[in-house]
């Protein structure tokens, strides 16, 4: 297998992009991602996408986009896993690189949420969780989300403002990020107020959705001067476990984002305790304190206390969210994990302004598909 970089990186703001199509949010980010790589052509294109035949009544996506960006008779496809399609798709491009069938690969993850009704994306998320024994009984996607938090409440012994910092930490991250949805800075007294969604999770635990899109270009490390910092994929993984809940052994246990991230830690020769910066998967708060502790930053039951103690701050001991993550910068599902690569990349570089991470050498995204059934982890590196 050959040794994969990033060369190009481009994303949209995430945002109610009431004049911008489907095609055109993906182009956006995917020519950017192209100049910033300095090529004008690619061998394949991987459009990561959840729910554009439901919500924008569009599929083909592979060739959609790949004729929008000017890249007509490109080998293209659309990649879905629920939540993980943006970095499925990444994983798509990064084994085709490395693999030596592929030169040159253009991931990008888009979706587009907000022009169709509020009741028809519930929906839609929903078909993320299993339809004969979840949705069919009429269970929401927050309500599985509520009921994990709930039973990880009763277990463990913590009380919904325990979660608070989470969210806290992301707002403050997303102030200085110009991409994201919602830059302003959240207080405990906003969270402990915010409405109830579906007990436990209030509107200050949930991510907001949103448009848009963001993009990589992909190609073998080798092409690149050695005199030059590169961005290499050191690692990943994806894993799955069952799509309901009820069906698992550990409800509270995120066996496919353990299996993944040490499947990540072991392909890039490294420990979580090696890691600078996690851009986990906080569609809720409770996600991320899962997310912690499956990833080894946390023992089980303990996510929350990172948080507390502020050991998530980006001058703790393992900054989160450092753009805001899906709680403030939002999570247009199908991109969000092109989203993370792309902001872990920013970090990698140096370029990720008011929110740098000091000397960030080893960068964790793991991307988060339905309640858990699909995950997809990737460990980025940077190269002197």
């Amino acid at each position: 297998m050959r040794e994969v970089a990033v060369i190009g990186i481009g994303q949209t703001k995430v945002d109610e992009h009431w004049d911008k199509s489907l095609r055109e949010l993906a182009g956006e980010a995917a020519l950017a991602a192209m100049v910033e790589a300095q090529v004008d052509h690619v061998d394949s294109v991987y459009v990561g996408n959840m729910m554009s035949g439901t919500a924008n009544q569009q599929a083909q996506l592979g060739s959609l986009i790949a004729d929008w960006i000017g890249q007509r008779y490109t080998d293209a496809v659309k990649v879905e896993s629920a939540c993980s399609s943006g970095s499925a798709a990444f994983r798509m491009g990064y084994l085709a690189v490395a693999s030596g069938e592929v030169d040159a690969a253009l991931v990008v993850g888009v979706e587009k949420m907000t022009d169709s009704p509020g009741n028809e994306i519930t929906a839609a998320l929903a078909t993320a969780a299993d339809a004969d024994w979840e949705v069919d009984q009429g269970v929401s996607f927050v309500g599985l989300n509520a009921l994990i938090m709930q039973r990880y409440m009763y277990e463990y012994g913590w009380k919904g403002i325990d979660f608070a910092g989470f969210s806290i930490n992301a707002h403050a991250n997303a102030v200085h990020n110009p991409f994201a949805r919602f830059r302003t800075k959240l207080t405990e007294e906003r969270f402990i107020n915010s409405p109830m969604i579906c007990d436990p999770i209030n509107l200050m635990d949930a991510s907001p959705i949103g448009d848009g899109a963001a993009a990589a270009v992909l190609v073998a490390a080798s092409r690149l001067s050695k005199s030059s910092p590169k961005i290499i994929v050191a690692g990943s993984s994806g894993a799955t476990d069952t799509i309901s809940i009820h069906d698992r052994k550990a409800p509270l246990w995120l066996y496919a984002a353990e299996k993944s991230a040490k499947e990540a830690y072991q392909q890039a020769g490294i420990s979580h305790e090696d890691i600078d910066l996690f851009e986990y998967h906080d569609a809720f708060t409770i996600m991320a304190a899962l997310s912690l502790e499956a990833c080894g930053f946390a023992a089980p039951g303990m996510g929350p206390s990172l948080a507390k103690d502020g050991a998530i701050k980006l001058d703790g001991e393992i900054p989160v969210a450092t753009r805001g993550g899906l709680k403030a910068r939002g999570h247009p599902v199908g991109a969000t994990g092109m989203y993370q690569l792309v902001e872990l990349v920013q970090q990698l570089r140096g370029q990720a302004g008011e929110t740098q991470v000091k000397n960030a050498t080893f960068g964790l995204a793991q991307n988060i598909g339905g309640s858990g059934s699909n995950i997809v982890t990737h460990i980025l590196k940077r190269e002197n």
